[in-house]
């Protein structure tokens, strides 16, 4: 039995751990694209209602400022993008508060990239690229694309494009998740997102990498509504035997679109009667200053570790876990 002060985590997945940071470095410097760091603190975070973040003091006499951990390096990523780093890439932490798991940790490893250049399918290619090399050795069987809508009907027979609440709330009651009624009222995006969590992602298994895209506008995040469909986003999440590993975006780089979906969140987290959260006004103005045309994705490492060790849970991958911090 552990001692309270040992890791969870082996000598054999630490070692693994190191094996995988190196190959994804690896990988990424062979594509030329720039390795950068930025702040873990800031005076901004970001606003979407579904994230809970942690806050600390900083005291600098005869002042204190409230400054936010970061749930992402996105915005500031952005801002180097728009200085014209060119495609870039960071491992690194973050944080998210009130998470804590078989799949979470409050302070996790995420490697997020951006390509200057690239659609979502070119940047769907380099996301099975990544997996393929990550998985070289270890069976993956085959990596799938699915549209979002597709996928859902499918399973459910519920439209995601539309929302009829009655139906909804129908479909709820038949599977015995009646509870969902109470907890997504009448919003669509969060009954979009228990339906798929209950009903949808336990279906992406079998031993595969699937890249589910075309998400709900209502879904949007900072991804950029498809120009050939105004109900549908250009987002694609990647997921490993039923477990969500990653987002990305064809990037949204209209500076008042993105101003107005941040006011928007806000509202909501004020209805919602969250912690008030400070929109990043340096990300705003470097998209007026002009985001060149690129794609950017998120992994969190320590559930691809997870997966690349079948582990049975995220703290068998981390030295010390939040409870043994």
């Amino acid at each position: 039995m552990l001692q309270d002060w040992q890791p969870t985590c082996s000598l054999e997945l630490m070692r693994l751990r190191a094996r995988m940071l190196a190959d994804i470095r690896r990988f990424f410097a062979d594509r030329s694209v720039l390795e950068v760091e930025t702040p873990l603190l800031s005076h901004s975070v970001g606003t979407d209602p579904q994230l809970a973040f942690f806050t600390t003091e900083y005291c600098l006499p005869p002042k204190r400022q409230t400054l936010f951990l970061q749930t992402s390096p996105e915005f500031a990523m952005k801002r180097l993008l728009a200085a014209g780093s060119g495609s870039i890439y960071q491992i690194g932490k973050a944080f998210r508060n009130g998470e804590a798991g078989r799949f979470h940790n409050p302070e996790f490893t995420m490697l997020e990239w951006y390509r200057v250049g690239f659609n979502l399918s070119q940047l769907m290619d380099e996301i099975a690229d990544l997996v393929a090399m990550l998985f070289s050795d270890r069976q993956l069987a085959e990596t799938k694309r699915v549209g979002y809508r597709e996928l859902f009907v499918s399973l459910t027979g519920l439209d995601p494009l539309e929302f009829f609440y009655q139906d909804y709330c129908a479909f709820v009651e038949g599977c015995g998740l009646s509870e969902a009624v109470g907890i997504c009222g009448h919003d669509h995006a969060t009954w979009l997102d228990f339906i798929f969590s209950h009903k949808v992602q336990p279906h992406l298994g079998g031993n595969t990498a699937y890249m589910v895209y075309g998400y709900p506008a209502c879904q949007s995040s900072l991804a950029r509504i498809n120009k050939d469909n105004a109900q549908v986003v250009e987002r694609v999440e990647l997921f490993i035997n039923g477990i969500e590993l990653g987002n990305g975006y064809y990037e949204l780089t209209d500076a008042e679109e993105q101003n107005n979906r941040f006011d928007k969140e806000l509202t909501v987290r004020q209805q919602q009667n969250l912690p008030v959260s400070i929109k990043d006004e340096h990300l705003i103005s470097a998209l007026k200053s002009g985001l060149p045309e690129c794609s950017g994705m998120a992994i969190g490492l320590d559930r691809l570790l997870m997966l690349l060790s079948k582990s049975a849970s995220i703290e068998d991958v981390l030295n010390f876990p939040i409870h043994r911090a």
